[in-house]
């Protein structure tokens, strides 16, 4: 009776929505229950609901003690998710971007393995990760693999070589790989001497990210009494050797370095391990090319281990999460656009349009207005979309294709599998083909567009967005500070706008425009209509002397001058195609009058043999010193006043109308910037040579012509925007120095050249025994820094005349282009000449200054370079010695046959006509520069220039 009396009463709707509503009050009231209360809530019951907990106090208890547990759940839960990179490793386990490590150096590794296999069952971070390696393992033949097993992982060796070594005890790595990681490992190379111990193995896992292939792991033991740079030498040359034949695979490099640093020698590897493994010592490193790829977390040490055990966790970002996919719309120039396109301008009638213009902006805006009508009318343009890991060969009839082969997988069909399969791998292999077919034509092609381009599509590279946000506001700012040189200065009539006589001065040929292919529009000068205008534009402007406003008109985009921004403080500056090729043929004919009157340095190795030529010179004498100041002007090319130019190029025997026109150029110019997708208003400037215009470089040389040094003993070098005064300081007198300096700066004033303090620095070059304090040097009350090394010309000049070697990291990130072309099977002539272009050029960067004193270290260091692009290209090439050889002769025979050299007079033969006159040399840091002649490299010149010389004469 009771049973059914409850039944009743459950199934009546007040107690159904008593049920309902009763845990739901609790849970918004957060009242927990207990049994008391629950009896105190039964005593003011009504009669007719007793039942309910007669027979269902343990039901009520149920939700009603669900109902607070939930409560409890949500207070203590916090907002958010936890993060970080241990977190995702937690996470992901093994479908990380790249394996997490465990790395140790265990000095016996038979005593630890209890401790091991303890630490892969209990410990969830050790066992999830993909390899161990281990250092110091003291294995040898009498210990089998058995002995040291660890369920779930793969062993592989690398025990110390009693005869290498000459012991037998100590040293010895190994690597244990995660078999949910990937069982398919092979031992590429071992290697073991007294100073160096390595182990490389081959991993391909079951799960890696598209832009890696396979990973190559290396374990490392330099012992600490290893002489370190031989095992580095050794050690980097095996490196580059598996780099060479494994170009697709991403190498680890892990062990106990000791003393050694792999950067030294490979500059482009990273080192990852942050914390410190011995006492207060970074023993223990992990090495990538890759930036940011590991977070070093320090464990306990394993047993009496005298090195704590390292977890190194991934926090590589995948370029496809790195960068969004990008939408392009690109115009492709096709046979039929050949066709069409000069169909369409051989239809117009161009007359028309100068018939209309008034004047010579109107034509040119009307002109150009049309041909880009004409263009985009013509022109198909196609939409697509990038991501960012894509392969350059991949095309959309792989992609399909490859979705066909993934739906016949998962239908389980596997006969259609296998088609798919088949039909994707072949039209891979043909693709690869066209692709290599396509780059080949490029590298042949003598086209330095398309070479670029095909070098920045196989490497995948993407020009880097500046990490400084962009704003409307930011935009202004920049176009203000762009301007900050305007000075007020007013227009005369008869100097700008009218145009001279033709009696008044003989008026220059007319320059044609040349039918060359450009290189910033692809479509611009193709068809012998557009030539035939900009030719016409362009000899009109030349007998107006003027300039049209729409060729003048510039966008600003600001350039940091470091990979750190810091400032967007370089505005280089967009112009017309059009006007481009205007400059070029004005900058010839300005070279062929300015010439034999500008600065006698031709180029930066000129420069700079020249300078260290007086300052070795000058130290050959006792008791003297050389003070050298590095002057350095803030926006340099900003700052020309095109009236005081005009004036300048006047007393250069620059013709009127060419002066008037340059002038025309330079002043009411209108410029905006750009910063990102934000614009900024227009300015009109008349003040400045914009940066990235032909003519800008020229025009300030011509600008600072007339700044010279008066005084024999301060040397004043000139190139470019770099000013160099060298000051030659005997006895200690420092006042012809000093005035010079308090001249240049006083020049700088009256016209409107600005010195940056900040960047203006002075180096001094004393050998004397014990040199005494030196007052500092002081230019318009600032007082300027002294320092121990800097660029000069683009090489590191130190205070000892020791040149700092920066050439080993910028030519082996280069070879990763070789490798790549390597990849896709470019002949061998291609690639040598690659390599001549593009890495030959690094490493030759100023190398009759700075290879006669390099160390033999260094040396070295620039000849294993050389060692592995003979590896990559599979032909021998020319050593350091031979190019430094080369060069200084063909520089030195060049100088021979050119009196207009500054350094000419220094190459003097004896009457015999058998040798160069050598000067008297005290030291050997002056007999190691490029001067005197009497060097082995000028041997074979001798002959060769004397008689040069008689024809000359």
């Amino acid at each position: 009776m009771a049973p059914r009396m409850a039944a009743s009463v459950l199934s009546s709707p007040v107690v159904l929505v008593f049920l309902f509503v009763f845990p739901v009050f609790c849970f918004a009231n957060t009242i927990s229950f207990t049994r008391d209360e629950l009896l105190n809530i039964r005593q003011n019951t009504p009669q007719n609901l007793l039942p309910v907990f007669d027979y269902s106090d343990v039901l009520l208890n149920i939700v009603v003690g669900g109902a607070a547990a939930l409560i409890r759940r949500f207070q203590m839960r916090r907002r958010g998710k936890r993060a970080g990179a241990l977190v995702k490793f937690r996470q992901c386990g093994f479908r990380m971007s790249l394996p997490g490590i465990h790395l140790a150096n265990l000095r016996s590794l038979p005593n630890k393995t209890d401790e091991l296999l303890l630490l892969s069952r209990t410990n969830k971070d050790f066992s999830h990760s993909a390899a161990l390696c281990f250092t110091e393992t003291w294995l040898n033949a009498a210990i089998p693999d058995c002995a040291i097993h660890l369920p779930g992982y793969q062993l592989f060796r690398g025990d110390r070589d009693t005869e290498s070594m000459g012991k037998s005890r100590g040293g010895g790595t190994c690597f244990y790989i995660n078999e949910r990681w990937c069982t398919d490992v092979t031992v590429i190379k071992k290697m073991c001497c007294s100073d160096l111990e390595a182990l490389f193995i081959n991993c391909k896992p079951f799960y890696s990210l598209r832009e890696f292939c396979l990973f190559i792991l290396v374990s490392v033991y330099i012992p600490p009494q290893a002489h370190v740079s031989l095992a580095l030498q050794k050690l980097a040359d095996q490196i580059t050797e598996t780099e060479q034949q494994h170009p697709d695979s991403v190498l680890i490099i892990l062990g106990d370095f000791n003393k050694a640093n792999l950067s030294r020698e490979l500059p482009k590897y990273r080192q990852h391990v942050t914390c410190r493994t011995r006492d207060s010592n970074i023993l223990d490193h992990c090495y990538t090319t890759i930036k940011g790829a590991y977070h070093s977390v320090p464990r306990a040490a394993l047993g009496l281990s005298d090195h704590c055990l390292v977890h190194l966790i991934p926090t590589y970002r995948q370029k496809l999460k790195s960068a969004k996919p990008v939408v392009k719309t690109v115009k492709r120039w096709t046979n039929e656009t050949e066709q069409v396109l000069p169909s369409c301008f051989y239809l117009t009638d161009w007359s028309v349009f100068e018939a209309a213009a008034t004047d010579l902006d109107e034509l040119t805006e009307t002109v150009t207005s049309y041909i880009s009508f004409c263009e985009d009318l013509c022109i198909p343009t196609r939409t697509y979309l990038t991501y960012n890991n894509d392969k350059p060969w991949f095309t959309e009839k792989l992609r399909h294709l490859r979705q066909a082969k993934e739906d016949a997988y998962r239908k389980g069909d596997r006969v259609l599998y296998n088609q798919t399969r088949n039909t994707l791998n072949k039209e891979i292999r043909v693709a690869k083909r066209t692709y290599e077919k396509r780059l080949e034509d490029q590298f042949t092609s003598n086209d330095p567009s398309s070479v670029w381009k095909g070098l920045k599509t196989i490497t995948n590279y993407r020009t880097p967005s500046p990490s400084t946000e962009a704003t409307q506001r930011l935009a202004e700012d920049l176009k203000e500070f762009y301007c900050r040189f305007e000075t007020p200065h007013t227009r005369s009539d008869d100097l700008f706008t009218q145009p001279l006589p033709p009696s008044a001065t003989p008026s220059p040929p007319l320059l044609h425009f040349k039918s060359a292919k450009m290189r910033c529009a692809r479509s611009s000068g193709r068809t012998k209509e557009e030539r035939h205008q900009a030719q016409t534009i362009f000899n009109r402007s030349l007998e107006l002397c003027e300039v049209p406003d729409c060729l003048k008109r510039s966008t600003i985009i600001p350039v940091p001058k470091k990979s750190k921004i810091t400032g967007l403080n370089r505005p280089v500056a967009l112009t017309s195609v059009v006007m481009k090729s205007f400059e070029k043929l004005v900058l010839a004919y300005l070279k062929d009058i300015t010439g034999p009157l500008l600065d006698p340095l031709q180029s930066v190795d000129d420069a700079v043999n020249i300078g260290l030529y007086f300052i070795l010179q000058h130290l050959d004498r006792p008791g003297t010193y050389v003070r050298i100041l590095f002057v350095d002007f803030s926006s340099a090319f900003n700052t020309i006043i095109p009236s005081l130019l005009h004036t300048k190029l006047n007393q250069l025997s620059v013709p009127s109308s060419i002066c008037q026109w340059i002038t025309s150029f330079l002043t009411d110019r209108q410029q905006l910037v750009r910063l990102g997708k934000f614009t900024s208003s227009s300015r009109t400037t008349n003040t400045g040579a914009p940066q990235g215009c032909v003519l800008s470089p020229l025009l300030f040389s011509l600008y600072t012509n007339d700044c010279t040094s008066k005084d024999p003993s301060v040397k004043l070098l000139k190139f470019a925007d770099d000013t160099t005064v060298i000051g030659l300081i005997r006895d200690g007198d420092e006042s012809a120095y000093r005035q010079e300096v308090k001249e240049l700066a006083v020049w700088c004033s009256h016209n409107n050249l600005e010195l940056n303090k900040l960047k203006t620095v002075e180096m001094i070059v004393d050998f004397r025994r014990n040199p005494p304090a030196l007052s500092s040097l002081t230019i318009m009350d600032s007082t300027v820094a002294t320092v121990e090394k800097f660029k000069f010309l683009g090489c590191f000049i130190s205070q000892d005349l020791k040149w700092v070697d920066s050439i080993v990291k910028k030519a082996q990130e280069r070879l990763y282009f070789l490798r790549q072309l390597k990849k896709f099977n470019l002949p061998q002539e291609l690639l040598r000449q690659f390599y001549s272009a593009v890495i030959e050029s690094v490493l030759c960067t100023s190398i009759t200054v700075w290879f006669g004193s390099a160390t033999k270290s260094d040396i070295r260091r620039l000849q294993r370079t050389v060692r592995t692009a003979e590896r990559i290209i599979g032909a021998p090439l020319p050593t350091l010695q031979e190019l430094y050889t080369s060069r200084v002769r063909k520089r030195a025979q060049k100088i021979t046959l050119d009196p207009s050299y500054p350094s000419h007079p220094l190459f003097e033969l004896l009457p015999s006509g058998r040798r160069y006159r050598a000067p008297n040399i005290r030291t050997t840091r002056r007999m190691n520069s490029f001067f005197p002649p009497g060097n082995p490299p000028y041997e074979q010149l001798k002959c060769s220039s004397h008689c040069a010389i008689k024809k000359i004469k």
